[in-house]
């Protein structure tokens, strides 16, 4: 199966592609044993498991990360880079070809600093690094889907004119995939699908249906931490019910132990 380019087709299916977000290797393999077709790393949901803090990661250990996680599954896999390997177009161009080499079919840059006093670089310069991340993939020699996030909604900009003007340059400049996390209401939604032409990825929110974002004109439905964090949420929950009531009753709700000795010892075959 040519996994690249089977990404990219997932993009234009009937349905949006939802995409699984794994943070370690048996994660992945359970996530492809569910029916996804497509994974895509968390940076949050790795930096957790690790004790460390969102964008507590280093770039070279994420990479290696990626690899673990292309290892571990069939399925394309995209991966969540943050702001890669650093400030500059030319740093975000070495992104794509690190995580191409990392067999990657796909990844995200996005136009978030790390620097919380001065979140979100300017409009020039996410523009000109999305078109140098772009000129890399296209460099490449095999198929490479590439994604540009503006990040204004995550760090308390919410300010949809300018991100759908960013959206709109990063597609001019060539990204495949356009992204704005952070959006929670379906007619914000609407309005972005319908000022780009690009595939346009939705973060999964409460509020928000896989019908409702379909029939806005979404292509692609990411969970980013939201599995990660409900993990945590589950063993925070079964820890005070242990400390505080006595009981194990969390335990009924866990997956039996034999589906998980099966489904991890299918590789030992």
């Amino acid at each position: 199966m040519d996994k690249d380019r089977t990404f990219r087709d997932l993009h234009y299916g009937e349905a949006p592609l939802i995409v699984a977000n794994p943070w370690d290797i048996g994660t992945a393999k359970l996530l492809a044993s569910c029916g996804f077709k497509a994974l895509a790393t968390t940076s949050a949901g790795y930096a957790f498991s690790r004790g460390l803090p969102d964008g507590g990661v280093t770039f070279d250990v994420m990479i290696q990360h990626c690899r673990e996680i292309v290892a571990a599954t069939d399925l394309p896999v995209s991966a969540d880079l943050e702001r890669g390997k650093g400030d500059s177009p030319e740093s975000a161009a070495e992104t794509i070809f690190a995580a191409e080499a990392a067999g990657l079919a796909g990844c995200s840059i996005e136009d978030h600093t790390g620097d919380p006093r001065n979140p979100i670089y300017d409009f020039k310069q996410a523009v000109e690094r999305v078109a140098a991340a772009v000129d890399a993939a296209r460099a490449l020699k095999r198929d490479f889907v590439f994604t540009a996030r503006a990040e204004n909604f995550l760090w308390n900009k919410p300010d949809l004119d300018d991100t759908i003007r960013r959206l709109q340059a990063f597609e001019v400049a060539g990204a495949d995939v356009l992204y704005a996390p952070g959006i929670g209401d379906i007619e914000t939604v609407r309005t972005i699908c319908s000022s780009v032409s690009k595939p346009v990825n939705v973060l999964a929110v409460p509020t928000l249906t896989v019908r409702a974002l379909g029939e806005a004109g979404v292509r692609r439905i990411s969970l980013g931490s939201k599995l990660a964090t409900f993990a945590f949420g589950m063993i925070e929950n079964a820890s005070r019910e242990m400390l505080r009531d006595g009981t194990f009753g969390f335990a009924r709700a866990g997956m039996a132990f034999a589906r998980a000795q099966a489904l991890f010892a299918k590789d030992e075959d």
